[in-house]
Parts: C-alpha cells; sequence; structure tokens
C-alpha cells in the first residue's frame, strides 16, 4: 500500500526541493509568512484559489498534493547523464573549433610568408587533434548509451526553460558574429582592392592574413552555436531514450548515414590533397571540408525524414 503524506508534509517537500524559504513561497502566493508557517504544520489549510496556485507553482497534481507523496515525483540523475552530456558537449565543439581554427592558423601562416608545406602540416596536426577528439566522444558516447539505454527525465521545467532561454541567446549571438565576420569581409576586401601599385605577394599574403581573421571569428561562432544546440539538446531526455531505442530500420538508415558521411570527408581530404600539391591550391583548399560537412548535412536530413 503507497503511503501516503500530509498537505503540509508535502508542501514543505516541495519547498525544500525548490529551495525556497517560507517567505519567499509566500511573496509568491500573495500571503503572510505565518500562513504558510501554519499550512505545512496543519494547523490550517489555504483556500481553493491558493490550492491552484501552488499546484500550478509546483507543476503537482491536486491529488497528489492533498493526500499523495510528491518525493516520489523527484527523478534524480543517478546515472551522471547531466556531467557526462556536458563532458560530450565541450568535446564536439572543441573539436569542431580546434578543426575550424587549424584552418585559421593555416591562412595566417601563408600570410606571413611561412612556408607552405609547413603550413599545411600544421592545419593536419590540428585536424589529427579534431579528428581523435571526435573518436573519444563518439565511442564514450556509444558507451554511455549501451550502459544508460533509458534515463528518467529528471529536469525540471525552469531548468529546461533556463536551458531555452541559454539557447537563444547563444543562437543570436553566434549568428551575429557570422554576420558581423561577414561584414568584415566585405569591408576588408574592399581596403584591399582600393590599394592600387601593391606586389601581387604582398597582395596574396594580406588575402590570406584577412581569410585567417575571417576564420578566426568564424571558429567562434560555430563553437556557440554547437554548444548552445547540444547544450539545448541534453535537456530532451526523452529523445535520448528514443534515439538508442530505434527500430532496425532506423538503426541501418544511421549506419548508412555514417557510412556515407565517412566517404564524403575521405574524398574531401583527397580532394585537399590532390588539389594543393597537384595546383598549388592549398589556401582555397579547404573549401573541401566545408563542402563535405554541408554535404553530410544533407544526407543526414534526407535520411531522417525518409525514416520518419
Amino acid at each position: 500500500m503507497d503511503e501516503k503524506m500530509s498537505f503540509g508534509e508535502n508542501l514543505q517537500c516541495l519547498r525544500k526541493q525548490r529551495d525556497i524559504t517560507q517567505e519567499q513561497l509566500a511573496e509568491q502566493l500573495e500571503v503572510s509568512r505565518q500562513s504558510v508557517s501554519k499550512w505545512e504544520s496543519g494547523a490550517s489549510y489555504p483556500e481553493m484559489e491558493k490550492l491552484l496556485q501552488i499546484c500550478s507553482l509546483f507543476n503537482c497534481n491536486m491529488d497528489t498534493l492533498m493526500q499523495g507523496d510528491v518525493s516520489k515525483s523527484f527523478a534524480e540523475d543517478v546515472h551522471g547523464y547531466d556531467k557526462f552530456q556536458n563532458w560530450f558537449s565541450k568535446m564536439i565543439t572543441g573539436g569542431t573549433a580546434i578543426l575550424l581554427f587549424g584552418i585559421s592558423v593555416m591562412m595566417f601562416l601563408n600570410g606571413l610568408g611561412f612556408n607552405e608545406v609547413f603550413a599545411v602540416a600544421a592545419f593536419f596536426g590540428l585536424l589529427i587533434v579534431a579528428v581523435m577528439m571526435f573518436i573519444v566522444a563518439g565511442l564514450q558516447y556509444d558507451q554511455f548509451q549501451q550502459k544508460h539505454p533509458l534515463v528518467e527525465d529528471f529536469y525540471s521545467e525552469e531548468e529546461k526553460d533556463l536551458s531555452y532561454r541559454k539557447f537563444t541567446v547563444r543562437i543570436a549571438a553566434g549568428v551575429g558574429m557570422i554576420l558581423i565576420d561577414v561584414l568584415y569581409l566585405i569591408v576588408a576586401n574592399g581596403i584591399l582592392e582600393g590599394q592600387v601599385g601593391l606586389d601581387a605577394v604582398l597582395v596574396e599574403r594580406c588575402e590570406s592574413l584577412m581569410m585567417g581573421a575571417f576564420m578566426l571569428i568564424l571558429t567562434a561562432a560555430v563553437a556557440i552555436l554547437v554548444y548552445g544546440g547540444m547544450q539545448k539538446s541534453k535537456t530532451d531526455v526523452k529523445e535520448y531514450n528514443k534515439e538508442k531505442n530505434k527500430t532496425p530500420e532506423q538503426k541501418k538508415r544511421a549506419e548508412l548515414n555514417g557510412k556515407i558521411c565517412g566517404c564524403i570527408m575521405l574524398l574531401a581530404t583527397i580532394i585537399f590533397l590532390v588539389w594543393g600539391l597537384m595546383f598549388d591550391g592549398f589556401k582555397i583548399a579547404w573549401i573541401a571540408y566545408a563542402v563535405g560537412g554541408i554535404l553530410c548535412g544533407i544526407a543526414s536530413v534526407i535520411l531522417s525524414k525518409e525514416s520518419e
């Protein structure tokens, strides 16, 4: 038989779980602190209007509040889901940022007159670090899903609302930085084109430095967007549970998507090397990775739509 708690005990439990004082609760309900104290001690009961306010404030139903056990509704993060998702978000964001930063470094080195081979080697060094981070994060994520295929949704509505507010700010900041970055590129190009009589080599170096700065700002913007999106999606525990418990058809499509993206990025690497080594085009060959990323995104969208 289920254990029951009194209204006063339930109210006190809800208040402490939310970490608010009797004074703060009284202020939100527009009553005196003494009234809240009497309710919790069982000396009196609130009017129906206040009961409805309490139910709305703590997201609980009337039956549970009056004669149930509200403590049973407090889900806990027993698997360390939040901590793991925070780590995973940082790893993926870091890997993405390092990959884009590698392009920026290559542009800066070219602009400063370093040997092109050295610049490309620096890019590939950072690319290797990024790939290693993606592999470690991916394998750890898969292991976590294997050990915890189902996670109870322990996030409160307030935490989800806060996460969404942070998400909107990060998206706005990231998009704003990209627009400013594009404006910078337009202005910088205009200034450079207005300089007549400059040596061709000097112009080429200035263009590389300009693109390096462009990629540096873009790196920060993309990092903000990626981290913001991942922090928002972590609170969607229902989607996490759904992702692990896919149908056989969905699993096949996920595997196919992984193979397609792997082939696309391998092809992008081949194009990058051939374009750079055979046609001396390392300064713009990085576009192959950008196009590869877009194609991977398109493939993912198409396969997910078909799966639905």
